[in-house]
């Protein structure tokens, strides 16, 4: 069966936004929707270890900044593809992701990878690997070019 709904979850960076392209290509040839999340991690309370708080003033800014360059990502696609909702939650993203995926329905996940090895995928983690492991539909990774010419340099 082949995908209706698709999920494109973005961190706003180059390699998300590469994985947006992607699924509005496939999108496009399968007449399916493409739905759009962006995940804020907002601590409640700041780092208190470092004595630094979050106020609601500078929450809302990074919302509104976030909201922006979510828009203009549908803006300058809206022609090429169908949209259905885009959304901007706060929160753990692997869980937001997962709890999306069924609120839109979602029959496919596209999502980029940063593709980080070693000590920097230790320390930050993978989205992207949780999400493959726990999705209740199928998982497609895009990496860019760009992301496989830093790991060839590195080694």
């Amino acid at each position: 069966m082949l995908p209706k709904n698709i999920l494109v979850p973005t961190d706003l960076s180059d390699g998300a936004e590469a994985a947006l392209d992607y699924a509005c290509e496939l999108a496009t040839k399968l007449d399916a929707t493409v739905h759009l999340v962006h995940v804020i991690a907002i601590p409640s309370l700041g780092v208190p270890e470092l004595g630094v708080g979050i106020t609601s003033a500078v929450i809302d800014q990074v919302i509104a900044e976030n909201q922006t360059k979510l828009d203009s990502l549908v803006d300058a696609r809206r022609d090429k593809t169908k949209f259905g909702q885009v959304l901007l939650r706060t929160g753990d993203a692997r869980d937001v992701i997962e709890a999306t995926t069924t609120d839109v329905n979602a029959d496919l996940i596209v999502m980029g990878t940063h593709g980080r090895r070693g000590i920097s995928r230790a320390l930050l983690g993978s989205v992207a690997e949780t999400v493959v492991r726990s999705a209740p539909c199928p998982v497609l990774t895009v990496r860019t070019a760009k992301d496989d010419k830093t790991d060839r340099d590195a080694a």
